[in-house]
Order: C-alpha cells, then sequence, then structure tokens
C-alpha cells in the first residue's frame, strides 16, 4: 500500500542531507545525528574570503611570472607554477561558491 505526502509534507524544506543533486552519497551508519547539516553558510564565507585571495595571487605570480629575467630568483616557470595553482584553486572556491548559492537558493525556495 503506497502512502501518498499530506499537503503540509510537501511544503517541507528540503533537507541538507538530501538536498544534493543525486541525493545522499552513502547510507547513514547509524553514528551521525539525524539532523546533522553542513556548514554552508561557514563556506560561503569562506568562499567570499578565499575567491578573491586566490584570483589576486594568480593576477600577481602570473605578472612576476612575465617581468622576471633570465638569471631572477625565483625562476620564471616556478612562478608560473604558482599562478597556476592559484588560479585552480580560484576556480574550487567558484565551484564551490555556485554550489552552496544554489542548495540555499533550493532551500529557500522549499520553505516558500
Amino acid at each position: 500500500m503506497r502512502h501518498e505526502p499530506s499537503e503540509r509534507a510537501r511544503r517541507q524544506p528540503v533537507p541538507r542531507a538530501r538536498s544534493g543533486v543525486i541525493g545522499r552519497r552513502s547510507p547513514r551508519t547509524g553514528t551521525e545525528p539525524v539532523t546533522a547539516q553542513s556548514a554552508v553558510r561557514l563556506r560561503l564565507m569562506l568562499g567570499g574570503i578565499f575567491l578573491p585571495l586566490f584570483v589576486a595571487a594568480a593576477v600577481f605570480f602570473g605578472v612576476w611570472s612575465a617581468r622576471s629575467g633570465p638569471g631572477d630568483s625565483p625562476g620564471s616557470g616556478v612562478l608560473a607554477t604558482l599562478s597556476g595553482v592559484c588560479a585552480a584553486l580560484a576556480l574550487v572556491a567558484a565551484l564551490d561558491l555556485l554550489a552552496v548559492v544554489r542548495r540555499l537558493r533550493r532551500e529557500r525556495r522549499a520553505v516558500r
């Protein structure tokens, strides 16, 4: 016998444990609290701080690498590598910010 959710149950916000695109990635083991939530607002704050920081560092190291001479220390290869690493970290921070903002919007939309 299939039970249809009530009108009130359909209006409940999407729980964070089920708010991913596919849903829960692994089954509960029973050791974590049922109401456990990820620190979404902390991730939002950290992404907002570190995204501009990594972008600025990538630009800084890229310009430094372009202006360094053949005998300079550190060499342009090291500086270009640092610039690439900072750019990759900026990309990760931007993608994380996108995921957090999408999750927060979906949760707010479910509450209304």
